[in-house]
C-alpha cells in the first residue's frame, strides 16, 4: 500500500521542490573546485588525483540499492540516507582539507593524528591523539559522499516520472536539466558566499545538503497520476523550461561578469539572491493553481465527496491510503506501476498452478520488465555501452578539467567549469525537448540524438588533440552539450522500452556506465598519460616532488585520440539500436501521444 497525495496540485508541488533537490544531487560535480586543495594539502601526484575522480564518479552513480530502494521504501526516506551520506562523506573530506585530520597518504595506508575531546560525566578527559589504519579511507569517504546523488536523484526522478507518467521526457529533460546547472549554481556560491575556500565548500555541502533534504522532504511524495489531457499542463511545463534557460544565463553571464570586474561583496550577494530567487520560480505553477482552478478533460468536482474511482478527488483533500493503481478504467491504464500489478501476477500464479491459464508470457518491448528479464536483452545492452561512451568519455574530461585547461594555458577553472555546466545543461534540457517533440511528431526513436551528439564528441575530442590557439573553450562547450544529451536521452528511453515497474533499478543500472567508463578511460588512461608526459618535463629539472604539473598538449593528447575511436565506436552501436528500437516508438507514439501496450494494461 502506498500513500497516495490527490488532487492537481500536489505533483507541481513536488516537481518545485524537486528542483531543489536535483540541484543538490549535483554536489559530485564539485570535485574540480576543491581536487586541487586535495593535491597541495594531501601531496598527491595526477595519477593519484585522477583515481580519487574515479571514487567520485563511483558514488555518484552506483545506485543499485536506492534503485530497488525506491520501490520498497517512501521518497522521504530515500531522502534522508542521501542526507545522512552527504553529512559524514564531506564532513570527512573537510577534517583532511582544513588539515583537522593531518598526514593523511592515499590509499594503502591512513595514518594520522585526530584530535577527540571525549566528554565523560560531564568532566573533560584530556585530549586523545587516535592514530588509525584503514584501507582506502579517503577513497571511501569521497564514495559515501558523492553516493548522496544517487539517492537524491533517484528518490526525485522515480517519483516525478511516476507523478506525470504521459510526460516522461520532458520531466526527466527538466529536472536533468537542473542537475546540469547545479554545477553553476555551486560554482557562484563558491565564489561569491565561500570566497574561493575548499574546506568552507566542503563544510557547505556537509551541512546545507542535509538541512535542505529535511526542508523539503515532505513535499516530494507520490501523487495521483492525471491520465486526462490537462489544458494547462504543457503550459506549466513550458514555464518551468523558461525559468530554467533564464536561470542558466543568468548564473552563467554572472559567473563571468564577476570573473572580469570583481564586484563588491554587495553587489555579489545581490546576484546571489536572485538566483535564488530563480531557483524558487517552479513553485509559481502551485500557487496559481491555488488561486485558479484548472480544466481537465475529464470532469473534475471541486469541493464535493468523491463518488467513484474515476471521479475527481477533492485537490484539498486528506491523504489517501490507496494503491497507486486501481481497477478503474482510468487507472488500469497504468498498471506498469505498483501493487496492483504485483496482485494480478499472484492471481496468474494461482491460476497457472490451477491449469486454468497458460505460462506467464516473457514481456514485449514497451512493456514492464522485471530486471532478469531485461538482462537478457540484446536492446538493454545495446542502450547501456552506448550510454557508458558518451558519459564515460565526458565525465573525463570532467575530471581532469583543471588539468586540461592548465596544459592549454588556460587557469581559471572556475569560467571552464560553469561554461561546462551551462552547456551541460543546456544538452539536458535541449535533449528532452527535442527529442519530446520528434518522437511525438515523427516517432523518431529517441537515442537517434544520442548518434549524433557521440559523432559530434568524435570531432571535439579531435579539437581537443590537436591544441589549437583558443579552442578550449569552444571544446568544452560543444562537449558539455553532447554530454547532457546522453542523460535525457537515457532516461525517457530505458523507461520507455522497459516500463516503470522497476525503472529505479533500470536506470540506476544504466548510470554505472558513467564510473565505470571513468575508471578506464580517466583512471587509467588519462591520470597515466599525464604523469609520464610530466615526468618527461620534470627530468631536466631535476624535481622529486610527487605533486608535479605537466604543459603542452602531449599531456592529454593520447587520451583524446582514444576517446575519439570510443565515440566512434558508440556511434555504430547507437545507429544499431535505432533501427531495432524503431517499431516500439511507431506502436507507443502512434497517433502523436504515449499509449501503452494493451498487454502492460491489467
Amino acid at each position: 500500500m502506498v500513500n497516495l497525495k490527490a488532487g492537481t496540485r500536489p505533483p507541481w508541488v513536488g516537481l518545485g521542490a524537486a528542483v531543489w533537490v536535483q540541484i543538490a544531487s549535483g554536489n559530485a560535480y564539485n570535485f574540480p573546485l576543491y581536487s586541487h586543495s586535495l593535491k597541495s594539502v594531501l601531496g598527491f601526484n595526477q595519477h593519484q588525483l585522477t583515481m580519487l575522480g574515479v571514487a567520485n564518479d563511483v558514488g555518484e552513480n552506483v545506485g543499485l540499492i536506492p534503485g530497488i530502494a525506491c520501490n520498497k521504501l517512501p521518497p522521504w526516506v530515500i531522502l534522508l540516507i542521501g542526507a545522512l551520506a552527504c553529512f559524514f562523506g564531506y564532513g570527512v573530506l573537510w577534517l583532511a582539507v582544513s588539515s583537522k585530520v593531518q598526514s593523511m597518504p592515499y590509499w594503502l595506508r591512513v595514518e594520522a593524528e585526530w584530535t577527540l575531546f571525549t566528554w565523560f560525566r560531564g568532566y573533560q578527559i584530556d585530549v586523545i591523539h587516535v592514530n588509525y589504519s584503514d584501507l582506502g579511507f579517503l577513497w571511501l569517504a569521497l564514495c559515501v559522499a558523492t553516493n548522496s546523488s544517487a539517492w537524491l536523484s533517484t528518490a526525485v526522478l522515480v517519483t516525478n516520472m511516476r507523478n506525470f507518467p504521459l510526460s516522461r521526457g520532458t520531466v526527466a529533460g527538466i529536472l536533468k536539466g537542473y542537475g546540469g546547472i547545479s554545477a553553476a549554481v555551486f560554482t557562484e556560491i563558491y565564489s561569491t558566499l565561500l570566497r574561493n575556500s575548499s574546506s568552507k565548500l566542503l563544510m557547505f555541502l556537509a551541512l546545507g545538503i542535509p538541512v535542505l533534504c529535511f526542508i523539503v522532504m515532505y513535499f516530494v511524495r507520490p501523487c495521483t497520476p492525471a491520465l486526462g489531457e490537462d489544458s494547462s499542463e504543457h503550459a506549466h511545463f513550458l514555464f518551468t523550461q523558461g525559468a530554467l534557460i533564464v536561470l542558466g544565463l543568468y548564473v552563467l553571464t554572472t559567473t563571468i561578469l564577476n570573473h572580469i570586474f570583481h564586484f563588491s561583496a554587495l553587489i555579489s550577494n545581490t546576484f546571489l539572491v536572485i538566483m535564488v530567487v530563480l531557483l524558487m520560480a517552479p513553485f509559481a505553477i502551485p500557487i496559481k493553481m491555488t488561486f485558479h482552478r484548472i480544466r481537465v478533460s475529464k470532469p473534475e468536482m471541486h469541493h464535493q465527496p468523491v463518488e467513484s474511482s474515476d471521479s475527481v478527488i477533492q485537490e484539498d483533500s486528506a491523504d489517501k491510503t490507496e494503491p497507486l493503481l486501481k481497477s478503474s478504467s482510468s487507472a488500469a491504464a497504468l498498471g506498469s506501476f505498483r501493487e496492483n500489478v504485483e496482485a494480478s501476477e499472484v492471481a496468474m500464479l494461482l491460476a497457472e498452478g490451477e491449469g486454468a491459464v497458460k505460462k506467464r508470457r516473457r514481456p514485449k518491448r514497451g512493456e514492464d520488465f522485471r530486471f532478469t528479464e531485461a538482462l537478457i536483452k540484446a536492446d538493454f545492452w545495446l542502450l547501456f555501452f552506448v550510454y557508458f561512451v558518451g558519459v564515460g568519455s565526458g565525465v573525463t574530461v570532467l575530471n581532469n578539467l583543471a588539468q586540461i585547461g592548465s596544459a592549454q594555458g588556460v587557469h581559471d577553472t572556475t569560467i571552464l567549469l560553469s561554461l561546462f555546466s551551462f552547456c551541460n545543461f543546456v544538452g539536458r534540457l535541449g535533449g528532452g525537448i527535442v527529442s519530446e517533440h520528434f518522437v511525438r511528431s515523427k516517432t523518431i526513436p529517441r537515442t537517434i540524438w544520442m548518434t549524433c551528439t557521440q559523432v559530434m564528441m568524435i570531432i571535439i575530442y579531435l579539437l581537443f588533440a590537436s591544441s589549437f590557439d583558443g579552442i578550449v573553450y569552444a571544446a568544452i562547450a560543444l562537449l558539455g552539450i553532447c554530454y547532457g544529451v546522453q542523460f535525457s536521452i537515457m532516461i525517457p528511453t530505458v523507461s520507455e522500452l522497459f516500463g516503470l515497474k522497476h525503472f529505479g533499478l533500470f536506470y540506476n543500472f544504466m548510470s554505472l556506465g558513467n564510473p565505470l567508463g571513468a575508471f578506464l578511460f580517466s583512471g587509467l588512461l588519462a591520470g597515466y598519460v599525464y604523469d609520464t608526459e610530466a615526468a618527461k618535463q620534470q627530468v631536466p629539472n631535476l624535481l622529486s616532488s610527487s605533486s608535479i604539473s605537466c604543459s603542452g598538449p602531449n599531456c592529454f593528447r593520447l587520451t583524446f585520440l582514444v576517446l575519439a575511436g570510443a565515440c566512434g565506436f558508440g556511434s555504430i552501436l547507437s545507429v544499431i539500436l535505432t533501427m531495432r528500437i524503431r517499431p516500439v516508438y511507431e506502436m507507443l507514439y502512434a497517433g502523436g501521444s504515449f499509449r501503452l501496450p494493451q498487454a502492460s494494461i491489467h
